[in-house]
C-alpha cells in the first residue's frame, strides 16, 4: 500500500481517455464542498455531477446521477459515511466510494474499508495526490494515503501473533481452490470488502504480502491439505 501512482490525466471508469471522471462530492460542510468541487472542474477529465451535504441525499444522488467516483466524508449528521457506503453496497452502487476526512485512527479506517470503500485520503492531501486518488479509484485500485497505510499495517501487526481463525482458514482454502474475492463472498455470504479484511489479517499473520505467498505458508505450514474445496 502505497501514495497512488501516476496516471493520465483523464479516462474515466470505461478508461477512454476522452471521458472524464463523474464525480459526486459529500461532505457536510459548504467551503469543502465548494472547495472540491471548483478544484476537479477546472480539470477536463473530470466532470463534478452533484453535492450532498449528508449520507443519505449521498445515496439518494448516487442512484440518480450514476457517478463514476464518490468523494465521501465520514462525520455528517444524520447517515454518515460509513452507513452511506454501506447502503450503497447494498443497493447494487457500483460507484467508487473514495473516503476524504480528517480522521486516520483504525476505528474509523477499519469500518470504511469494510463498508466496502475504494480508497481512503485525508483532506490535508496535496491537490496531485487527490487527482492521482480519484483516476485510480475509478480504475477500481486501492488508493491509501501514507499514514493510513501505516494505521492498517499497524492494526494488522497486532494480530500477527495469533493462530488463523475459522473463518480466515474457510477464506483462505476457498482462495487456495482458485476462487476470486467475489466467489469467497457468495460461497461465505459475507461481503467482498470483508473478505478484502481477512487476507490482510492473514496476510500480517502468515509474514506474507499476497494470495500466492499466504496458500504456500499455509501449506508449508500444514495450515492447508491437499483436498481443499473445489471451486464452483
Amino acid at each position: 500500500m502505497s501514495r497512488p501512482e501516476s496516471a493520465p490525466e483523464s479516462g474515466g471508469q470505461g478508461g477512454e481517455a476522452d471521458t472524464p471522471i463523474r464525480l459526486l462530492i459529500t461532505d457536510d460542510h459548504p467551503v469543502v464542498r465548494d472547495g472540491l468541487s471548483s478544484m476537479f472542474a477546472r480539470d477536463p477529465g473530470f466532470e463534478v455531477l452533484g453535492e450532498a451535504a449528508d449520507g443519505a441525499e449521498a445515496v439518494r444522488l448516487a442512484q440518480e446521477l450514476r457517478p463514476d467516483v464518490i468523494l465521501m466524508d465520514l462525520r455528517m449528521p444524520g447517515m454518515d459515511g460509513v452507513t452511506a457506503t454501506r447502503e450503497l453496497a447494498r443497493r447494487g452502487i457500483t460507484a467508487r466510494v473514495l473516503v476524504l476526512t480528517t480522521y486516520d485512527t483504525d476505528g474509523h479506517v477499519l469500518p470504511a474499508i469494510e463498508a466496502g470503500a475504494t480508497g481512503y485520503l485525508l483532506k490535508d492531501a496535496p491537490r496531485a495526490e487527490l487527482l492521482r486518488a480519484v483516476r485510480a479509484a475509478a480504475r477500481g485500485e486501492a488508493v491509501l494515503s501514507p499514514s493510513v497505510a501505516a494505521t492498517l499495517m499497524g492494526r494488522v501487526r497486532t494480530l500477527s501473533a495469533g493462530p488463523l481463525s475459522r473463518r480466515e482458514l474457510e477464506v483462505l482454502e476457498l482462495v487456495a481452490a482458485g476462487n476470486t474475492n467475489r466467489e469467497v463472498a457468495a460461497r461465505l455470504f459475507i461481503t467482498e470488502a470483508t473478505v478484502k479484511t481477512h487476507l490482510l489479517n492473514i496476510y500480517a499473520k502468515l509474514g506474507v504480502g499476497d494470495r500466492a505467498a499466504a496458500v504456500a505458508e499455509a501449506f508449508n505450514r500444514g495450515l492447508l491439505t491437499p483436498g481443499t474445496p473445489e471451486r464452483r
